[in-house]
């Protein structure tokens, strides 16, 4: 893809300007997930049937991501961003709409369509930017998500709390994001195709390179899906502690999670992405290990935080790998996000399942072995080293920057 050369200034505005897209697209998420028992009282639904209309977002966001590769071509990547951001923050008006089981899974189906195709478009934009600026950005940006899933719960507690309707409270939330996000979207890359650049094709299997990609982030997303559904089931059960403690301990692995993200571009500028992400899965195997072998509430707080520090800058640094993997960064995007909502995905019921059959113990030991996948794993991260292309103005002919496609 082309556009005119962007200066120091203007890259900086286009960091700013997808921080904040990636800020909504968090709130989106948080505001969603803290109503979801108003949405099941409303459907009529049962935990059971909740449970397999809460998997129709993962099944829509697989199908349609392979779709923004094409939708950016088609558009150009800052048309497209602020049409597909837009189409997920109005779609968190569907769930709560829906009056039965079958409108709940088509509106799910359709709001986790919107999600995934936003995700990759803002993903490859963050890519972009990052290997323009020659450093990293990426975990920085998803760390601004945690940040927007966080404000995005704080609003959506506060609206439970208040005996407020999830259609009212959506609707204004809905409105809010949208217009942030639509500003915001002014500010990104405007990239648009070259002439006689081939459309990729609508529908594409995930290029191989991404396979290896997205394998180390499903062991991530793995260990942070089990992390954030069953850590307090695991100090209830497992520990014997308060329904109070074992809920802060969940909370305080997504601060772990988040504050982790957003320092750790520096971390990665130092090290690389490879060193950060081997010494992480150590991190976060031990962490693992303690939650095994925890003698007390304490030390299993401790691992799971250790565990959330370990694992927090994986995902982004697999985009940011994936985008520089090959010729169609938005279709390597596609196959590693596929990848890593299929891990989320399965994660929770996976944990469920083998405490079923053995117990929460067993379940995390498997959580633990997957982490030990980030160690054996990283060097894939290594491909496609960052473009490090100086910005219009900076080199001494006052050359206009012209990075990869996006």
């Amino acid at each position: 893809m082309t556009e005119v050369g962007y200066g120091a200034r203007e890259l900086r505005r286009a960091r700013y300007a997808v921080a904040v897209v990636f800020c909504v697209h968090g709130a989106v998420t948080g505001s969603f997930a803290t109503r979801v028992p108003w949405i099941q009282d409303h459907a009529g639904v049962s935990a059971g049937r909740l449970g397999l209309a809460l998997a129709f977002p993962a099944l829509g966001a697989s199908v349609a991501m392979p779709l923004a590769g094409w939708v950016s071509h088609r558009f150009g990547a800052r048309t497209a961003l602020r049409g597909l951001l837009a189409l997920w923050t109005l779609a968190l008006v569907l769930p709560s709409l829906a009056p039965n089981l079958v409108v709940l899974c088509a509106a799910l189906f359709a709001y986790g369509a919107a999600a995934g195709m936003s995700d990759v478009a803002m993903n490859a934009l963050g890519v972009e930017v990052e290997n323009r600026l020659g450093r990293s950005i990426m975990s920085g940006l998803h760390g601004m998500w945690s940040v927007g899933a966080l404000i995005g719960s704080a609003a959506g507690t506060l609206a439970a709390h208040l005996g407020s309707d999830a259609r009212l409270h959506h609707v204004l939330a809905a409105a809010t994001l949208t217009v942030v996000g639509l500003v915001a979207c002014g500010g990104v890359l405007d990239l648009r195709p070259a002439e006689d650049e081939e459309a990729p094709p609508r529908f594409a299997l995930p290029p191989r390179s991404a396979l290896l990609i997205g394998a180390v982030g499903f062991c991530a997303v793995f260990a942070e899906g089990a992390s954030l559904d069953w850590s307090a089931v695991y100090l209830r059960d497992v520990l014997d502690t308060s329904a109070g403690l074992a809920a802060a301990c969940t909370t305080a692995f997504t601060l772990t999670m988040a504050v982790a993200r957003l320092a750790g571009d520096r971390v990665v500028d130092r090290f690389g992405a490879v060193r950060t992400v081997r010494v992480g899965g150590v991190g976060a195997a031990l962490g693992g290990l303690l939650v095994v072998v925890a003698p007390d509430p304490a030390v299993a707080m401790g691992g799971f935080g250790l565990m959330g520090l370990g694992i927090a800058v994986v995902v982004p640094l697999a985009f940011a790998a994936a985008g520089r993997s090959g010729p169609n960064p938005s279709q390597a995007i596609a196959g590693v996000a596929t990848i890593t909502y299929t891990s989320g995905l399965i994660a929770p019921s996976a944990i469920g399942t083998v405490a079923d059959a053995t117990s929460l113990v067993v379940s995390f030991g498997l959580v633990t072995f997957l982490t030990c996948g980030l160690v054996v794993l990283a060097g894939v991260l290594r491909t496609g080293d960052r473009t490090r292309t100086k910005p219009a103005g900076v080199s001494p002919a006052g050359a206009g920057a012209r990075g990869q496609g996006s």
